[in-house]
């Protein structure tokens, strides 16, 4: 990655701050756009997105929109259509965003420019799931009337937040189980000392658990599974949207549900910057820049 890069930022949370100051610290000069809730000294606070288009890269937050066709800004005060910001650049330089999803994905194209997923990335899948696993280990302890150890941990899904997730709880003392649809996790779990049950087979076996926490985009806990909790089971839900839990159904049980999302940039957003910062060096020395 060479040095001295015209940076631009455009929207994001607390990790989008560090990210700039880290840039800015390594000799770039560093642009922000809908970031002026972050008040970083390091950074250029721009007004608008009319000088990006001179950019060498472009940094759209994590994710890229709010799913409404706005830019993802929490910390700025109004809000932008990501099609404003999109126009502003010319087709050949780097942009990247996290999880753009379809829609920003299908306006890139429609102006020739390229977005590349950095969250798509082993690198910060693997870096992301640190954080987040002890943000929820936080929100248990928070939340829960007992202590994690001894308590009966239900893990659904054994991806890279799940196995980073069951290890600290586990690790606390908790007796931690493993729900997944494939066999190979299951093997794993078992080899890490957990319990193991096929996902498709919850219900009816779910009364016994203090919390049971999701990593799973998609339904998990429907009427049925949530109907066989016990009254006072946490359920913590870290998947991305749509989520794995039926809120309404929750609703009516009286279930605790915590939806989670974006717990890095919330609990860890300088480790959580940092390591989109690593991931987007490798992208350009990749690209040869």
């Amino acid at each position: 990655m060479k040095r001295e890069m015209n940076i631009w930022l455009a929207g994001g949370d607390l990790r989008q701050a560090r990210l700039a100051r880290l840039l800015a610290e390594d000799g770039h000069t560093v642009h922000g756009f809908a970031l002026e809730g972050a008040e970083e000294p390091l950074l250029l606070q721009e007004t608008d997105m009319k000088r990006a288009g001179l950019a060498d890269c472009v940094i759209l937050p994590l994710p890229v929109s709010d799913g409404a066709g706005m830019l993802n800004a929490p910390l700025s005060s109004g809000e932008h259509p990501l099609t404003e910001v999109l126009d502003c650049l010319k087709p050949g330089q780097f942009l990247c965003g996290g999880r753009p999803g379809e829609d920003a994905l299908r306006l890139a194209r429609e102006r020739g420019l390229t977005l590349r997923d950095y969250f798509a990335r082993e690198e910060l899948a693997i870096a992301n799931a640190v954080p987040t696993a002890e943000g929820a280990v936080q929100l248990a302890m928070e939340h829960l009337p007992i202590t994690i150890h001894g308590a009966r941990v239900l893990i659904c899904g054994f991806g890279r937040v799940g196995r980073a997730t069951a290890q600290r709880f586990g690790a606390l003392g908790a007796k931690v189980s493993v729900a997944a649809r494939s066999y190979g996790q299951l093997a794993w779990a078992q080899a890490m000392g957990f319990g193991a049950e096929e996902l498709s087979r919850m219900s009816g076996w779910l009364c016994g658990y203090d919390l049971i926490v999701n990593t799973i985009p998609a339904r998990v806990l429907g009427r049925a599974e949530l109907e066989d909790l016990k009254e006072d089971c946490l359920i913590l839900d870290l998947a991305s949207k749509p989520g794995g839990v039926d809120l309404a159904a929750a609703g009516d049980l009286g279930r605790t549900v915590i939806w989670a999302l974006s717990l890095p940039g919330k609990v860890a957003p300088v480790t959580a910057g940092a390591a989109i910062r690593s991931t987007i060096c490798n992208m350009l020395r990749e690209l040869g820049d």
